[in-house]
């Protein structure tokens, strides 16, 4: 029976497919392949007894922390100088290109030889993974913005800084939590490659040392951290502000 007005969604039914596949595709390989949901689980609790999983998991989200942060601050000034600009907008569009087209984590041993290995180095990578995708997000935004609002909000008298407050920056909020969105996925995965090239210490490191040692359940511990934190960061955090802002957009 179907109610009226409510839209039937399959979204709840994607994991357990996954789950589901995944247990039906290791009955025909080893443990030491392909493990079970379960047997990864049973791994999880282990990390999780001797503290382990927590001091990883905080290592990765601290460094996330720190280079997602830096991103977002450079980004938000960048990008708003790069709308209103033009001269800045010619000045950072070759820079953009030019970082954007070299994968993020080409740049782990550079910042690896010059900060050593440890966070300092991960941080750098993950902020240049995030910084040029918002700053791009973010001039389209400024840029956007109706000609009309602005010279409105001159004749009325406003100010360089009043128009920064009261017409860009609501102008631009949707803008800005899709660059959030952009960035963090970028940064993120930065952050996992740099971790399994060269760190003593995340969940980067944990996939990487899984594969060296030949455990798989580590491997798929790892792997499923990964997506949980993405996942967890996207439904918790992004898309509430998106729809926080949401109303911005027929503005």
């Amino acid at each position: 029976m179907r109610i009226p007005g409510l839209k039937p969604s399959w979204g709840w039914a994607s994991l357990p497919a996954l789950f589901l596949v995944w247990s039906l595709a290791a009955t025909r390989f080893p443990s030491y392949i392909l493990p079970q949901p379960w047997e990864v689980a049973q791994e999880g609790w282990r990390w999780l007894e001797s503290g382990k999983l927590w001091a990883h998991l905080g290592a990765s989200l601290l460094e996330e922390l720190g280079g997602f942060g830096a991103a977002i601050v450079v980004a938000a000034i960048v990008g708003t100088a790069a709308g209103i600009s033009r001269n800045v907008r010619d000045f950072i569009t070759p820079l953009n290109g030019l970082f954007m087209a070299i994968p993020p984590i080409a740049w782990a041993p550079l910042t690896m030889i010059i900060f050593g290995i440890g966070y300092l180095s991960i941080i750098v990578v993950i902020f240049i993974a995030a910084v040029c995708p918002m700053t791009l997000a973010i001039q389209d935004g400024v840029q956007a913005i109706r000609g009309g609002e602005v010279r409105a909000a001159r004749i009325l008298g406003a100010n360089r800084l009043q128009l920064l407050v009261h017409v860009y920056f609501p102008a631009t909020l949707p803008a800005f939590t899709t660059a959030l969105r952009v960035g963090f996925s970028q940064a993120w995965r930065a952050l996992v490659a740099a971790e399994m090239i060269g760190a003593s210490h995340g969940i980067g490191w944990m996939v990487s040392t899984g594969g060296q040692i030949g455990n798989a359940s580590q491997v798929l511990l790892g792997i499923v951290l990964i997506g949980l934190i993405a996942w967890l960061a996207e439904s918790l955090v992004f898309r509430r502000i998106e729809r926080r802002y949401q109303r911005w957009r027929s503005h």
